[in-house]
């Protein structure tokens, strides 16, 4: 507790070895991981569940790796899930195929497309067996206690009143506006993205089958996933172009959505007004530094994402299995230095810089060439891999396996 903000009357204490802040891909499986390793840890989800507006869905081989690995994989894809091998899309009139999984030398070469709610429901519940774990719901981290230069832990906002959380060492994995990192003042470099994406869920009938990932055409670009009993749609507008596209209202914006997917007339009733429609404003920046005395930063609040290739769920994940790896043991004895913790960065920087890069040529040669409008020729790299199956099973590694994929080497309680 800080000496000059001694807590009131009506706040609680609370001590543990590490407070994660943010319940998201890498707080839970961190978390888990910790409290595997018998580390007295505790998660704390603002929210009172994990249905949010917008969460990647997009489960990688990498990711059921690590899964396999903790001894999860059976019981997790019993969750109601779909199977996606091969990244076929419509550019104009001309099919391009981006990806094909099939081709991997992996133990699971598919994407699971899950809802992520399941995914962290999943974790935490697999999770209760480890008396070292706590995960709080309700529980807003507000700020951070400090002594001196080093963090000593997080003040948070619940039901019941407020808490301070003492801790030896805070990770903020609370997303692309981490207050952890608002509040450490680290750095932040933006990179830019040149799209947004609105959200949106249309209904599926039984009959209806089409195996097509993103449509392109005039100008206009369009994802969809078949999730079952609905597709899951994101419509990509050029940056900052929310309020033209609400401005020229809702039957304009479905009329450009049937024409770029037709198979959506059956249920584009569904979406009645813009309450339904989610603005997911684009972002692709990483922290210039991870690391405090006392604090680390993973996941999207230390590197956001563009949601393209569905990257970002499954290099939070990698974050995690990284962070368990080199500091679980050296938790066991305390907080570790600071420079162990940058260990962390040292080790996860490479990958996210190479998919922050991969990520901006497929906006500077893909995203920004859709959204020129008129007819734009299919982009060279594109006809390219289409034309050479064995590139496909390039593109599959780089989306679904990633930039040196991280495996289970934490150790493990009795």
């Amino acid at each position: 507790m800080d000496a000059g903000n001694p807590a009131g009357s009506n706040t609680r204490q609370m001590k543990v070895r590490c407070c994660v802040v943010g319940g998201g891909p890498a707080g839970m499986m961190l978390g888990y991981l910790l409290g595997r390793a018998g580390i007295d840890v505790v998660v704390l989800e603002k929210h009172a569940d994990f249905f949010r507006d917008f969460r990647g869905d997009t489960v990688h081989p990498s990711t059921l790796q690590v899964m396999d690995e903790l001894g999860l994989i059976d019981g997790f894809l019993k969750l109601p899930h779909q199977d996606i091998q091969k990244l076929d899309g419509m550019f104009g009139r001309t099919s391009v195929r981006i990806a094909d999984l099939s081709r991997l030398s992996v133990k699971y070469p598919f994407i699971a497309m899950m809802p992520q709610w399941d995914f962290l429901n999943f974790l935490r519940e697999s999770g209760r067996r480890f008396p070292s774990l706590k995960v709080l719901m309700n529980a807003e981290a507000t700020d951070l206690i400090r002594r001196g230069d080093a963090v000593a832990g997080v003040r948070v906002n619940t039901p019941d009143g407020p808490v301070e959380i003492e801790a030896d060492l805070v990770i903020g994995c609370d997303g692309r506006h981490s207050i952890v990192r608002e509040r450490a003042g680290l750095k932040v470099e933006e990179i830019g993205a040149p799209m947004d994406v609105l959200w949106f869920r249309v209904g599926r009938r039984p009959d209806e089958t089409e195996n097509l990932f993103a449509r392109i055409d005039n100008g206009k670009m369009m994802v969809t996933f078949d999730r079952g009993d609905y597709w899951q749609c994101a419509y990509v507008i050029a940056k900052g172009q929310y309020e033209a596209v609400k401005a020229r209202g809702l039957p304009a914006l479905l009329d450009d959505v049937l024409r770029l997917a037709p198979i959506l007339k059956a249920g584009i009733a569904d979406v009645k007004s813009f309450d339904d429609v989610k603005l997911l404003t684009v972002a692709i920046n990483r922290l210039t530094r991870w690391t405090l005395p006392g604090l680390l930063c993973i996941g999207d609040a230390a590197h956001a994402m563009s949601p393209i290739g569905g990257v970002g769920v499954n290099l939070a994940v990698q974050d995690a299995v990284a962070t368990a790896n080199i500091l679980a043991a050296k938790l066991a004895q305390g907080c570790p230095s600071e420079d162990e913790l940058d260990a962390v960065r040292r080790r996860r920087e490479f990958p996210v810089r190479v998919t922050q890069r991969m990520q901006v040529i497929a906006q500077d040669n893909l995203i920004s060439t859709a959204l020129k409008g008129g007819d734009q020729p299919v982009p060279f790299a594109l006809r390219l891999i289409t034309a050479m199956p064995w590139l496909q099973g390039l593109t599959a590694r780089l989306v679904a396996v990633g930039v040196r994929p991280e495996h289970v080497h934490s150790p493990a309680a009795s």
